[in-house]
């Protein structure tokens, strides 16, 4: 008899709000699990006595959200209506079943009732569930406008062999962690929201474990370059003669071996200690594992670029002597701002403000604006970049020699982080 559960999950999308964890719902259906084992082991108790025991009335019953406990006839049973199910600051309202002749009655109060949902509330959900959609899209828009934009920067990159140098084969290596976090963004939507009919609370399968797996790996991966260009930049400031080639295996170290060390740790600690689910739940405490780079990144980035901003405001105060200098602190000041998206500044409004807080902005913050960056970043290094645009020009002139007498020219950009 499952006509509560069927009231119970039609609850949860209502109040997924309410609860912390990454499918919210998951906490109600898990609780309502977790109290279904209870209920078997005491229907196999009671069970076990009354086969020495054969007076008549009602058997243990699990009705799909509450156990009623085995009764005599004519007895009347009340229970409460799960917390869970009920929305705040509502007091519990208690439900009551008769047992009779021919065994448990109905419910006196309908589950959907008793726990105060109302129809009015179907319209926010509808409304709730297009604002996540929209969202959805949204960020689909910008994982794949990025995923565009990096694949034709990096075949710019590998086709003009004379640019990879040390500060571009860094560059690519971001592009390609920033490819790597859209696929993995899509890849992840596809194993675990594709089907409709999927039970997300209960999955747990091989395929969406490494999904996730690999969904934090290139996350990681991704800001652990982030850290190398705020680390490389920082170098050349420092260090005049730094023999930067050299450095490009510590580079790599730090942005594919870090990132691959850190989840390979995290896998297996789940594996052993939490593995529940698909590894996605955010209130398990080996998600610091994860974490705690990233934090880790995003703060050394920012004291770096304070630093180079610092420097910078340094040199804006001085009284330029020629106009040359004036536009080098101009150059100086654009390129501040341009090492915002570089360095993944903006990640730091919501660095240390827990995942339930304020889960609105972060959401249009972290996926809209995230998703972009990746297109941002590829237009500010790769196609508005001098070094790029001179040798498509030199290009497009040796393919087509009568551009030269046309004097068409592509504009260029003169700073090249």
């Amino acid at each position: 008899m499952n006509f509560g559960l069927t009231a119970a999950v039609h609850l949860l999308i209502i109040i997924r709000h309410t609860v912390r964890s990454t499918h919210a719902e998951c906490s109600i259906v898990l609780h309502l699990q977790e109290k279904e084992n209870e209920c078997e082991l005491k229907m196999n108790a009671a069970a076990s006595m009354q086969s020495s025991n054969s007076t008549a009335g009602c058997v243990t019953e699990w009705d799909g959200v509450s156990c009623w406990p085995s009764s005599s006839e004519g007895d009347v049973v009340s229970v409460h209506c799960p917390l869970l199910l009920l929305k705040p600051e509502t007091p519990p309202v208690v439900i009551r079943r008769t047992c009779s002749v021919g065994g448990w009655s109905e419910p006196s109060v309908p589950y959907y009732e008793a726990c105060f949902y109302e129809a009015s509330e179907d319209e926010d959900v509808r409304r709730e569930k297009k604002h996540f959609d929209a969202l959805k899209l949204i960020y689909s828009i910008g994982y794949g406008a990025s995923l565009a934009a990096l694949l034709i920067a990096v075949l710019l990159f590998c086709c003009f062999r004379k640019l990879l140098c040390t500060r571009n084969y860094i560059h690519l290596n971001l592009f390609v962690s920033f490819m790597l976090r859209s696929v993995a963004v899509f890849l992840k939507d596809v194993v675990l929201f594709a089907d409709k009919s999927t039970n997300h609370c209960t999955m747990s399968t091989l395929r969406c474990k490494a999904a996730v797996t690999f969904f934090h790996f290139c996350v990681v991966s991704n800001f652990s370059w982030l850290l190398v260009e705020a680390l490389f930049l920082q170098t050349l400031l420092l260090c005049t003669f730094t023999p930067t080639r050299r450095l490009l295996w510590i580079y790599a170290a730090v942005g594919w071996g870090s990132s691959s060390l850190t989840v390979v740790i995290w896998a297996l600690m789940k594996k052993q200690l939490d593995d529940e689910g698909c590894w996605d739940d955010l209130e398990s405490r080996l998600w610091w594992i994860i974490k705690t780079p990233i934090l880790l990144s995003i703060f050394i980035n920012l004291v770096i670029f304070l630093n180079i901003s610092r420097i910078i405001a340094q040199k804006t105060k001085a009284s330029p002597v020629s106009p040359s200098e004036t536009h080098l602190t101009r150059t100086l000041l654009r390129s501040t701002l341009l090492l915002v998206p570089l360095f993944g500044i903006h990640y730091v409004v919501f660095a240390l403000i827990p995942e339930h807080v304020g889960v609105g902005p972060r959401l249009y913050f972290e996926l809209v604006l995230g998703s972009f960056q990746g297109f941002i970043v590829a237009l500010l290094y790769c196609f508005l970049n001098g070094e790029v645009q001179k040798e498509i020009q030199r290009t497009v002139r040796r393919w087509f020699p009568e551009t030269k007498t046309n004097g068409i020219n592509l504009p260029t950009q003169e700073f090249v982080p």
